[in-house]
């Protein structure tokens, strides 16, 4: 596309001469003044991996929102993103933003259903969508309370039309594809002032987005993010311009990256830990986004992923502690194949490089690490860069975030030469609320508190927790979301009096590192780090099963869901009769689990969050061992303390298996089973 005249390339730096402060499109602006032709963001196609510069990034988001402007959207408008991450969901989000629009990022893991209530609750005019993802659209389009404009962001295939077809929409009415916007974008933009749209009082329309940008606020909403609450209906996070510009500023300063890095995002950009350093902290940093090839859909992207690695050899990478930890797995068994002599020496090497480094922060003794020396240098020499290779050969350290990363692959991958350093943060501070980073890390913990951001431990009673006490994590300053959308009363609940009440649980140790011990809010937290509302999915259990009485359920980062359950145990007895064999009993009762599965109003919750296995328990949870409070309410932590050796033994296969020894055990003391 050709560079628009002189008028419009002023734009970038000030409007009308008046500078625009805190907003992330000056971070836009200050990027491309900064950046110019250097590769911003980085994609895949058939002729090989092509380039987005800083400056043509800035370029072509201001056609997108000339575009969207043209086409009547106005200031406040929401508009949804669905999308794997491309370099046309970044340059569309951009350009919402500059047409004074809200994004409203959408998780490619949602259902239909799921889709359906976000569009409807955000009233969301226009949807941008990738191929992958336009069946779900597609499905619920005439569901939607008002249907909204479809913006397709992938190319024009053969596939591609024929699923819209298929959906009845036509092609410059009621969809548009991402790059015909940006042609009339463009088109729009070197319309002379004369032969402007009356729509516009005669103005060109760069003076239209001049004055739209000029109108937006710090305080603005820049997206609304929507995730479980405790009652299982998502709630809409909104953070604004304020929040991203000083989360993203903070936090490059705990985590020190380089002009000219590059990164591979694997992470999905509707996830606030990779939106706000993908996208806001390369722009202020000067960094090149590469993203995973993901034509053809999740498993294709799953499969491209370590080719990919290969080619774009990253500086760093974001990931959660699943990514990382399927790595671990098939490092080890990797090594393992080449026999027992390499095996030995990889093994020897590991456990040398973790004694080595003790915790990250307190160095072991001298002589400690002059023992260890030789069987850690022998494997770093023969076997570690090996296993550093599957990152590509620029390969510094990760961060890890979306959930906690268990001291275990902080410790292997430290050993390996491959750090991966552990932060936590929520959404609802935009996320970033503390890192571990190259020049200060101590493995166990989530790192040191972004600069400006004020962290206090508090208890209940709203006192302040003495050091080193566990309380709840409570943050205060402008990374702080705006609050909930539409939902004034859960945002009473977590922010009061400015501070962002977290639901968490943690403390800050002796050397200033937080460490985070909980969760409160009791939110299911898969491995891939994606959460959901336990209370939701109880819930569906208690209002539509026969033999349950009382259940839990359960994910702490595990592959599947599971759940604790107590039984009615008349009830069953009865249905049961004179059968005695456990195997069909239990059947029975995991038939009766997941009956809520005929319920039209339970199915938006996902596959992903229904029970796939249970621990069955011959007694009710009680007061006795203070599982249950006075009102009767679960005690989670202290459900999963006592039943600790049970969910053990859920996961200890790494397959959903019902027919455990546990259940067998349990049902012989309700039923006599044998």
């Amino acid at each position: 596309m050709k560079v628009l005249h002189n008028d419009t390339d002023s734009f970038f730096p000030r409007i009308g001469g008046q500078k625009v402060t805190n907003t992330v499109i000056e971070l836009l602006h200050q990027g491309a003044q900064r950046f110019l032709d250097m590769p911003y963001l980085g994609e895949k196609r058939d002729s090989g991996w092509t380039h987005t510069s800083f400056v043509e990034a800035d370029r072509l988001s201001l056609y997108c929102a000339a575009s969207l402007v043209l086409k009547g959207f106005t200031k406040g408008d929401n508009i949804a993103i669905l999308s794997e991450g491309q370099t046309s969901w970044v340059i569309g989000e951009f350009g919402i933003l500059k047409a004074g629009c809200v994004s409203v990022p959408l998780s490619t893991k949602l259902t239909a259903e799921e889709i359906l209530f976000r569009l409807d609750h955000s009233q969301a005019k226009a949807i941008l969508v990738s191929e992958n993802n336009f069946k779900k659209v597609a499905e619920i389009l005439n569901s939607v309370k008002k249907k909204p404009l479809v913006i397709a962001l992938s190319a024009k295939t053969e596939t591609f039309c024929k699923m819209i077809a298929e959906a009845h929409l036509t092609e410059g009415k009621d969809l548009f594809f991402f790059n015909t916007l940006l042609t009339e974008g463009q088109k729009g933009l070197d319309t002379p002032p004369g032969a402007a749209s009356e729509a516009f009082g005669g103005k060109p329309l760069t003076w239209v987005l001049r004055e739209i940008e000029k109108e937006i606020s710090p305080d603005d909403t820049v997206t609304i993010s929507y995730t479980s609450g405790t009652t299982g209906n998502p709630k809409g996070i909104m953070l604004t311009h304020r929040n991203y510009w000083h989360n993203a500023h903070a936090a490059a300063e705990v985590v020190e990256v380089l002009e000219g890095w590059k990164s591979l995002i694997m992470l999905p950009l509707d996830h606030s830990f990779a939106h706000t350093v993908g996208i806001y902290i390369f722009l202020l940093r000067g960094l090149t986004m590469y993203f995973v090839d993901a034509r053809g859909g999740p498993l294709a992207a799953l499969r491209n992923l370590p080719k990919n690695l290969a080619e774009v050899h990253p500086d760093f990478l974001l990931t959660v502690p699943a990514l990382s930890g399927n790595f671990m797995k098939k490092m080890i068994q990797g090594v393992a194949e080449k026999g027992s002599f390499i095996n030995g020496i990889f093994e020897n090497a590991v456990k040398a490089g973790i004694a080595r480094s003790g915790n990250g922060f307190n160095k072991p003794p001298l002589g400690l690490r002059m023992r260890t020396w030789f069987p850690w240098a022998l494997g770093n020499a023969l076997i570690f860069p090996k296993l550093r290779s599957v990152f590509g050969s620029d390969i510094k350290f990760c961060v890890g975030g979306g959930a906690l990363l268990e001291i275990r692959q902080q410790e292997f991958f430290n050993a390996i030469g491959v750090p991966i350093y552990q932060g936590y943060g929520l959404t609802e501070n935009a996320p970033i609320i503390c890192a571990n980073s190259v020049k200060r890390h101590k493995f166990g913990t989530s790192g040191t508190i972004i600069p400006t951001l004020e962290v206090k431990i508090m208890k209940d009673d709203g006192s302040e927790c003495a050091p080193g006490e566990t309380g709840q994590i409570v943050t205060r300053g402008d990374s702080v979301m705006k609050g909930y959308y539409k939902n004034p009363e859960e945002t009473a609940k977590t922010i009061r009096d400015g501070a962002l009440w977290s639901g968490d649980l943690g403390y800050i140790d002796q050397d200033g590192f937080l460490v985070v011990t909980g969760r409160e809010k009791a939110l299911l937290i898969a491995a891939d780090g994606e959460k959901y509302s336990p209370e939701a999915i109880e819930e569906a259990v208690i209002n539509s099963s026969r033999y349950v009485h009382q259940i839990m359920a359960y994910n702490e980062q595990c592959k599947f869901t599971s759940a604790l359950i107590t039984l009615n145990m008349d009830t069953l007895r009865a249905d049961m009769g004179d059968e005695r064999n456990p195997d069909v009993i239990l059947d029975a009762i995991a038939k009766d689990v997941l009956s809520f599965r005929t319920k039209q109003e339970y199915k938006a919750i996902p596959p992903q969050w229904q029970p796939a296995s249970f621990a069955l328990i011959a007694e009710p949870f009680s007061e006795e061992y203070g599982l249950i409070n006075s009102t009767l309410k679960l005690v989670r932590h202290k459900v999963k303390a006592h039943y600790q050796s049970r969910i053990q033994e859920m996961y200890a296969s790494g397959v959903a298996d019902i027919h455990l020894q546990g259940n067998r055990d349990a049902l012989e003391k309700i039923m006599g089973a044998t």
